[in-house]
């Protein structure tokens, strides 16, 4: 029976427009795993109990969005070593009476950066929530980084934590673009009702990897810039794809499709909603 099968759900304010049930409930149809996702629209100072609430009620987790990520982390009873981390945590799961945190934004990312050579100079273009999650994947490699953010002491402090020697730019400063070999935006800037990013990647590498988080508009100023100049590009949708495959797997018990299927589906409803 359907009320016997895994439930899972994604929690945000708001959480309508989230693309995660139409990522789950295709793999659930393409595995032929038993499992039913839904969306949950809770405002933060209700999130803790809402969730202690939907444990009760069977759910085996919840995808974790906007702005509840970092007070995730806080309602859980154990977490992985990448949620401390970053500080965040975008998967719960409920184990044996436990709520345990992860975060597999940094999967996600891991994914959209998989030909990134990991050698030259990489510019980080945020300081906030998907800032630190990329900053988990570069804080290990031995290259150049730089911040650019809006205000330098959040982008210092950053740096700081994660225990990174980066050099720290303003969003206009066209210098920190020079030689680089990755660029990531990990802001909001460029996405549909946002301001633009402006930025001048004439300097970059010739086989520099640009990756915008942004997925509305898919292709984004960045990335469309990026393209004109012959730079390889990456955008949202791989991050946001990468992320969901193994909260997949805690969810329902199985894997995730290898192939990028889910993606023509994702494309499908983003040009819907046009």
């Amino acid at each position: 029976m359907v009320s016997d099968w895994p439930k899972a759900a994604v929690v945000g304010w708001p959480a309508k427009h989230s693309l995660s049930p139409l990522i789950m409930k295709t793999w659930l149809d393409e595995t032929g795993q038993p499992g039913d996702y839904a969306i949950i629209e809770c405002e933060p100072d209700a999130f803790e109990s809402a969730v202690r609430e939907r444990f009760h009620a069977g759910l085996v987790g919840v995808n974790v969005t906007v702005p509840h990520k970092e007070t995730a982390l806080k309602v859980a009873d154990e977490a992985s070593d990448a949620a401390r981390a970053i500080g965040a945590a975008n998967v719960l799961v409920w184990r044996q009476n436990r709520i345990l945190a992860d975060n597999t934004d940094h999967v996600g990312i891991a994914r959209a950066l998989e030909s990134d050579s990991g050698s030259g100079p990489a510019v980080l273009i945020g300081a906030g929530g998907a800032a630190r999650a990329a900053l988990y994947n570069l804080k290990d490699q031995r290259r150049d980084i730089r911040i650019l953010n809006r205000t330098r002491s959040r982008a210092e402090a950053l740096a700081a934590e994660f225990g990174v020697s980066a050099h720290i730019h303003t969003l206009d400063d066209a210098q920190a673009y020079q030689d680089a070999s990755l660029v990531i935006n990990a802001t909001s800037l460029g996405m549909t009702g946002q301001p633009p990013l402006t930025a001048d990647l004439s300097g970059t590498a010739e086989d520099a990897l640009v990756f915008d988080m942004v997925y509305a508009p898919l292709k984004t100023g960045l990335l469309a810039e990026a393209e004109r100049l012959g730079r390889r590009t990456a955008d949202g949708l791989v991050m946001l794809v990468g992320q969901a495959r193994p909260a997949f797997g805690r969810f329902f018990g199985a894997s995730a499709p290898d192939h990028d299927g889910v993606r023509q589906g994702l494309l499908a409803e983003l040009e819907r909603r046009a």
